[in-house]
C-alpha cells in the first residue's frame, strides 16, 4: 500500500437531493401516539426531555450524490486502474438522544430547546446503480482484487465529504427546528423556541 499511488479524479454526475424522508410523516402523528385520546396536558422539564430523548435519532435530510471514483496503481513494470460509478446516499440528523436537562427549558408554557449539533448519520453505496465502468491490468500484473474496494471506500469518503460541502448538514438542522417546532406546539405550548448548535434560533407561536 505505500508504494502505490492512488489518483482520485470525482466529479458530480448527478446534482445533489435534499428531502426530508420518514420524519414528516411520524412527527406529526407521534403527539396521538404519546398522549391518550382527546388528552392534552401540559408537560415538565423531565417530561419533555423524555419525549425529546424517545425519538433518539431524528434523520431529516438525505442526499443522493453521484460520483466517478478512479483508482491507479502505478509501477515501473505495469499499470492497474479502476474506474467506479458510484450512486451514494447521504443521511443527515440529531442525536436526541443526547439532549440534557440543561438543554431543555420549560417557563409555564413556553419551551426552550438547545439542539445538539446536527451530523452525518449514515453514508453508502446503492449497489443497484454503483458499477465498474472500466477496469485495467497492466501485462506483468497480477490481477488486484483490493483495488475495486479501495475504490468504494474512497467513493463513500467523497460523498460524505460532498454533502457536507454542499450543506447537509445546515439542513439536518433547519429541519429539525421546524420539526420539533410543530411537534411540541401540538403538545400544549404557547411558544416553542429551537435552538440548533449553530446559534441561528427559531422561535414560532
Amino acid at each position: 500500500m505505500a508504494s502505490r499511488k492512488l489518483k482520485i479524479a470525482g466529479w458530480i454526475l448527478g446534482g445533489v437531493l435534499a428531502i426530508g424522508i420518514g420524519v414528516g410523516v411520524v412527527l406529526p402523528r407521534l403527539p396521538l401516539m404519546l398522549l391518550p385520546e382527546g388528552q392534552v396536558r401540559q408537560l415538565d422539564t423531565p417530561a419533555v426531555i423524555q419525549k425529546i430523548q424517545g425519538i433518539s435519532q431524528l434523520v431529516t435530510v438525505k442526499y443522493v450524490i453521484e460520483k466517478v471514483i478512479a483508482i491507479e496503481d502505478t509501477k515501473w513494470y505495469g499499470d492497474s486502474r479502476v474506474l467506479l460509478v458510484a450512486h451514494g446516499i447521504a443521511k443527515a440528523g440529531i442525536d436526541l438522544s443526547k439532549l440534557q436537562r440543561a438543554d431543555v427549558v420549560v417557563e409555564g408554557k413556553t419551551l426552550k430547546i438547545f439542539l445538539p449539533p446536527a451530523e452525518i448519520t449514515d453514508c453508502y453505496l446503492d449497489e443497484h446503480k454503483t458499477h465498474v465502468i472500466e477496469r485495467t491490468t497492466g501485462l506483468l500484473r497480477e490481477f488486484d482484487k483490493d483495488m475495486e474496494q479501495n475504490a468504494r471506500i474512497t467513493a463513500i469518503d467523497d460523498i460524505k465529504r460532498a454533502a457536507k460541502m454542499n450543506g447537509i448538514i445546515k439542513d439536518a438542522e433547519q429541519r429539525a427546528v421546524q420539526q420539533l417546532q410543530v411537534l411540541f406546539l401540538q403538545f400544549g405550548f404557547d411558544s416553542v423556541e429551537v435552538i440548533p448548535h449553530s446559534g441561528v434560533s427559531a422561535t414560532i407561536q
